[in-house]
């Protein structure tokens, strides 16, 4: 079993019953330990898991109350702390701001931290054995790469930057597009996207669904009129009512089909 030491936990209250959050550290890449935030619905009933790979800002107050809202919606859910090498205790801005100026999270590393969530959620004696991935922003992009490299059963890619296009010359994180990835994906993808974003642009998600389409890849985009990048952050302007609330209600959807909650 991948659970190695629990940090701290607290019972929270939820509109389906309650619900635990801890925090504990995990087998990442390479063996490391890492962070990881785990939220679970109560009871013993068998359900599909979910990895929520956070946003370039990092392990933050939001990413954890992503990674509640899916244990409110009866998986076992987990958000890997991809910074804690560079900022173990760290706050999230500070762990973000090392992070970025030592070019973002390498995808290799990134494979190997969700490979160990996926694992230390398929290790629970509440699993069914499913587990999905979500990302958001960067999170997004690296969703993807964990579908196209792991064994999941469904992956969501939340306006992901650089999953097709060319990375701007200059750019500070030292990332590549997935094209040549792409034909390796391995899970059904729910895609959502904002009309009015310029990472990635309705060209650049254009472009995924004709890739994913020409190597008979399942799945399914919905790109959003007025919304642009970030629209399912509340503390953010681009914060969209009707585009995430849609947004949710497709996720909630497409994971019940493919997890099996």
């Amino acid at each position: 079993m991948v659970w190695l030491r629990v940090m701290s936990a607290f019972p929270i209250g939820s509109p389906t019953g309650s619900l635990t959050a801890t925090t504990l550290l995990i087998a990442g890449h390479g063996g490391d330990e890492i962070e990881a935030y785990v939220a679970a619905p109560e009871g013993d009933d068998r359900r599909g898991g979910v990895v929520v790979i956070h946003h370039m800002p990092g392990y933050d107050r939001e990413s954890k109350e992503i990674t509640r809202r899916f244990a409110e919606l009866g998986y076992d859910a987990i958000c890997p702390n991809l910074y804690f090498r560079e900022a173990p205790g760290a706050s999230p801005d500070d762990a973000a701001a090392v992070a970025r100026a030592q070019g973002g999270v390498p995808d290799e590393r990134l494979v190997g931290d969700v490979a160990g969530a996926v694992a230390h959620l398929r290790a629970l004696p509440t699993s069914n054995g499913k587990a999905g991935v979500i990302g958001y922003c960067s999170g997004g992009r690296q969703s993807v790469l964990a579908a196209c490299n792991l064994d999941v059963d469904a992956a969501v890619d939340c306006y992901g930057a650089f999953v097709t296009g060319t990375v701007p010359e200059g750019f500070p994180l030292k990332v590549t597009n997935l094209v040549g990835q792409l034909p390796d994906l391995r899970a059904p993808l729910l895609g959502l996207f904002g009309d009015e974003d310029t990472h990635p642009s309705p060209e650049q998600v254009a472009e995924l669904s004709q890739i994913l389409t020409e190597h008979d890849k399942v799945f399914d985009f919905h790109s959003y009129e007025g919304a642009g990048h970030a629209f399912f952050a509340v503390n953010r302007p681009n914060y969209n009512v009707a585009a995430a609330n849609d947004g949710w209600e497709r996720i909630t959807a497409f994971y019940g089909q493919h997890l099996g909650s």
